[in-house]
């Protein structure tokens, strides 16, 4: 993916996304939804970013 659209206000470093800017940590989204797996979470390794896609 080109990084004309990286959005400076989401840094990402998860490169295997589809909507990674590969030479930059900043995703190209305009927004994202961030997500639990847990019913009652307490620290950040319990949340994802719901708008993750495999490149």
């Amino acid at each position: 993916m080109a990084c004309d659209n990286a959005n400076m206000s989401i840094k990402c470093t998860v490169q295997q996304c589809k909507f990674h800017c590969n030479s930059k940590d900043y995703c190209s989204l305009d927004c994202i939804t961030v997500g639990t797996h847990e019913s009652n979470p307490t620290m950040k390794d319990c949340t994802d970013c719901k708008s993750f896609e495999l490149a």
